[in-house]
């Protein structure tokens, strides 16, 4: 028998983000080193950061979303914004709720530069290198990386026209 093609819409959802992402996704562990090295920034963070005034990005949700980066290859701030706004997964690892809206493209940039001026990223990569490195999921023989992102990342900040030769 022909199931139904319905097109209504649940009012309310049972299932939490983390029972959609499979129990051996390569994330999970990498989740669980993640939050470990957040966890140990947590004072950095407070101090980095004013008391008064309007709230920005959690620290920790803007580094788990430079992993996504750097993992699949999200070549801007705008494909990220639009990936975290329907992939479930995405939601999952960054820590966002089905509901919750995703930031604006440029209000990620400025808070994410705010980390880079501020050394917190170098201390998360150290943290996480450190504890993967602990649990021996790092290898010294082999090591591979896209070299388009590299190049990307290394003139960010250095753009000059073709025609200027200096």
């Amino acid at each position: 028998m022909r199931g139904p093609d319905i097109h209504q819409d649940t009012l309310f959802s049972t299932v939490s983000l983390a029972d959609r992402v499979p129990k051996d996704h390569p994330l999970r562990p990498i989740r669980q080193l993640v939050d470990t090295a957040l966890l140990a920034l947590d004072e950095d963070f407070d101090a980095l950061y004013a008391e008064a005034g309007r709230d920005s990005i959690p620290p920790e949700k803007l580094l788990r979303a430079q992993l996504l980066m750097v993992f699949y290859t999200i070549r801007s701030e705008r494909q990220l914004m639009e990936q975290l706004d329907y992939n479930l997964l995405f939601r999952w690892f960054v820590g966002f709720s089905i509901e919750d809206p995703v930031w604006h493209h440029s209000t990620f940039t400025k808070n994410r530069d705010r980390l880079l001026e501020g050394d917190i990223a170098r201390q998360f990569f150290a943290q996480v290198l450190a504890q993967a490195d602990q649990a021996h999921l790092l290898s010294k023989e082999h090591f591979s990386v896209d070299g388009t992102v590299l190049e990307a990342w290394a003139s960010h900040k250095s753009y000059r026209p073709k025609d200027d030769e200096t």
